[in-house]
């Protein structure tokens, strides 16, 4: 039996989607063992999630150092040293200093609330409505230097229904977001999915087009 992925979750907030990860491990659901949970922010809700199911955790804080380059040396450096496998980023607000992010290319992502490469960056649901979207979604991604600009590997869609605000729109989403990154995950952590230089694989064939939750399960988007 394989040993399962380790893996380290950096968030910012709340932790919604480090919970849905902790309950799909406690299922049986991701062969997963979380070997640190980091945050830029003390008070965030993720730490006392983390440290009540028991999960290491590691807070930092940015204006402890000279510049953003230093927090994310120290900080990548930390998780490196956490024997860490993959990292998740799970409602990170900060954009990484490439010379931290380059060595972990292939073995970190991100969930985006958006169909990227619609809406990089803040306010997606609110530009989804302004758009006039019909359909809107959330993305996890490959993270590289270019702002939520990695290669996708999957998304999950929804419709947007007629009247809503933004608030209604990002709370219909959010438990297929949870949804979405559990997935992933768990292919990754099942030998599913991989990076190939810049091509994602899914089952060792390169995808032309990102995966699709659907029903729960991850399906190639013909």
């Amino acid at each position: 039996m394989n040993n399962p992925l380790r893996i380290a979750v950096l968030a910012s907030g709340r932790g919604s989607n480090l919970a849905a990860l902790l309950v799909a491990r406690d299922c049986g659901d991701l062969p997963v063992e979380f070997v640190l949970v980091a945050s830029d922010k003390a008070a965030a809700g993720a730490l006392q999630l983390a440290q009540a199911a028991g999960v290491p955790t590691l807070a930092l804080d940015p204006r402890h150092y000279p510049d953003r380059r230093a927090f994310d040396i120290d900080l990548f450096a930390r998780l490196a040293a956490s024997g860490a496998e993959l990292l998740v980023l799970a409602g990170f607000m900060r954009i990484i200093d490439s010379d931290a992010l380059t060595p972990w290319i292939g073995r970190m992502i991100n969930i985006h609330p958006s169909l990227l490469p619609k809406y990089r960056g803040l306010h997606t649901h609110r530009r989804a409505l302004e758009a006039g979207d019909s359909e809107h979604g959330a993305s996890v991604h490959y993270v590289t230097a270019e702002l939520d600009g990695g290669p996708v590997i999957a998304q999950v869609r929804l419709a947007v229904e007629s009247g809503e605000d933004e608030h209604r729109l990002a709370q219909r989403l959010l438990p297929l977001e949870h949804r979405l990154l559990t997935a992933v995950v768990a292919g990754i952590a099942g030998g599913r999915i991989a990076l190939d230089t810049d091509r994602v694989q899914f089952n060792g064939e390169a995808l032309a087009q990102p995966l699709q939750l659907i029903d729960g399960r991850l399906v190639k988007n013909h």
